[in-house]
């Protein structure tokens, strides 16, 4: 049986990953969805799709799980969002979201939806990562060590620094 997650993974964090590993346990292969796969370089969104690709993939290469990282771009009518997802991605069998309107839009496409609980979400969730990413706290905790690689070697927090219009280093 193939799963379906969707996240933006701004970055992959280790909320995403207990939450793979957990899925792991229902399903022999898994599409991680990039979402806002056409965004970048802002504040809410300043990985590429691409680097978060990279983020996933090195984060779960030791994973038995078969994964496979598909770019979602964003589409704003919700109506026909699932299509589009559908339209991107391997064929699946079942979604997984804890996000409401996610899993209204794929119950309401006929696709069962497994929801899971979430890991310690008041620390684990990309805004806390990426505001200490702003303000150099410290974010390396709350990633798995290939995120913190990847983001060493796109410059990812001079790039997220820039455009959040912080200079945390100098005043």
């Amino acid at each position: 049986m193939r799963g379906f997650y969707i996240g933006r993974f701004q970055p992959f964090h280790n909320g995403h990953r207990n939450m793979v590993e957990q899925i792991a346990e229902d399903v022999d292969e898994l599409v991680l969805g990039i979402g806002s796969a056409d965004d970048s370089h802002s504040v809410r969104n300043p990985f590429t799709a691409g680097e978060r690709i990279m983020m996933i993939t090195k984060s779960l290469v030791d994973s038995d799980l078969v994964t496979y990282a598909v770019p979602i771009e964003d589409l704003d009518r919700n109506s026909v969002w699932v299509s589009h997802v559908r339209s991107m991605s391997p064929h699946f069998d079942v979604a997984y979201s804890n996000n409401p309107l996610v899993v209204q839009l794929f119950r309401e496409a006929d696709f069962e939806v497994r929801q899971s609980p979430m890991f310690n979400r008041e620390v684990l969730e990309g805004t806390e990562v990426r505001e200490r990413m702003i303000n150099d706290g410290d974010w390396e905790s709350l990633v798995p060590e290939a995120v913190v690689e990847v983001v060493e070697e796109i410059n990812g927090i001079e790039r997220i620094q820039m455009v959040s219009g912080s200079d945390s280093n100098g005043g």
